[in-house]
């Protein structure tokens, strides 16, 4: 297969995956011990990565959007995700418990303050984190953003993406029955979370594959699943904050609390085609901010790995490196 122009040039931007030179497990309490690596610049400016889902994870293809002689590049896997501990754990696993953690990990690794990079469900908490933490914040970098609304989660699990991909939206029917398609993320929860494993399992593929497939513009609607065990941790992590509005006191905290980070800069990237997040948030958010700038990228969607989305945040990133 021939690598396209966008393609090519995003593989130019992005630094070359390199090694952490420290990972490590730090005890949140509650049970929960997070893993968390710092690569680049030892010395250099810290700049924390937070992850999708809820519930997805950090890879090495997250440190590559900085400047590794710049950046202290700080990943970690959220509660119950990936390499930290306990898997798929919904026990004390809510939206404050992961801010909290973010200031555990700044206090632990002694950073007075940081860049913050998030995307999708990364950017709702790099949000939430800044409204409640503003001060140690020197800058936002978001892509496909995600306020938590209601709105946004009927987009998604009520069918307007599912009357441009109506034969995916089909497979994520399938598991429910008709007579409870009026409250999808209810009825998922009541199957993820049942005694029944084998109907569990089979409802976390299509949770996980409903998501997966819509994430590339350049998707031929193949209805992927991932491994059993990433879909289990996937969707009930995903649907258990969905199924408890992420815990916010109200609907539109993110935009009712704007003005508490309007003074940190920040950087959306949207996809113009991002049919998980639609451009209508990023648009409204950079509307309220009176330092946020839009990016809207055509021909792209939600997926960080999109080439278009990943050469304009590798670019920002750089640019946010030499104004230091």
């Amino acid at each position: 297969m021939h690598e396209s122009v966008d393609e090519k040039n995003v593989r130019a931007r992005l630094y070359p995956s390199i090694e952490p030179f420290d990972r490590r497990m730090i005890d949140a309490g509650d049970g929960h011990m997070l893993y968390v690596e710092q690569s680049g610049n030892p010395t250099g400016v810290p700049v924390v990565v937070l992850h999708g889902g809820p519930g997805g994870g950090c890879s090495p293809a997250m440190r590559r959007f900085f400047n590794p002689r710049h950046y202290r590049i700080i990943l970690f896997d959220q509660r119950g995700c990936g390499r930290s501990k306990p898997f798929a754990s919904v026990e004390n696993n809510t939206t404050w418990d992961l801010v909290r953690d973010i200031e555990t990990i700044r206090n632990e690794l002694q950073i007075t303050s940081w860049h913050v990079f998030g995307g999708s469900w990364g950017a709702t908490l790099s949000l939430i984190y800044a409204i409640t933490h503003p001060e140690p914040v020197r800058s936002m970098t978001l892509r496909g953003v995600f306020l938590g609304r209601q709105t946004e989660l009927d987009w998604f699990y009520g069918g307007g993406a599912g009357a441009f991909w109506p034969d995916i939206w089909e497979r994520f029917l399938d598991p429910i029955p008709k007579a409870e398609h009026n409250d999808l993320v209810s009825a998922y929860n009541k199957r993820l979370f049942g005694t029944d494993d084998a109907e569990a399992l089979k409802c976390a593929q299509a949770w996980t594959a409903w998501e997966n497939t819509l994430a590339s513009i350049q998707s031929e609607g193949n209805f992927y699943i991932p491994n059993d065990a990433f879909c289990r941790a996937f969707a009930r992590l995903e649907n258990h904050y969905f199924h408890n509005r992420l815990f916010l006191e109200s609907d539109n905290f993110i935009l009712e609390n704007s003005a508490t980070i309007s003074h940190i800069p920040t950087r959306i990237v949207q996809g113009r085609f991002d049919m998980i997040c639609p451009p209508v948030s990023a648009h409204e958010l950079a509307t309220a901010m009176e330092k946020a700038e839009l990016q809207i990228v055509g021909l792209s969607g939600h997926a960080l790995s999109e080439p278009r989305i990943s050469a304009a945040l590798a670019e920002i990133m750089d640019d946010i490196a030499l104004q230091a």
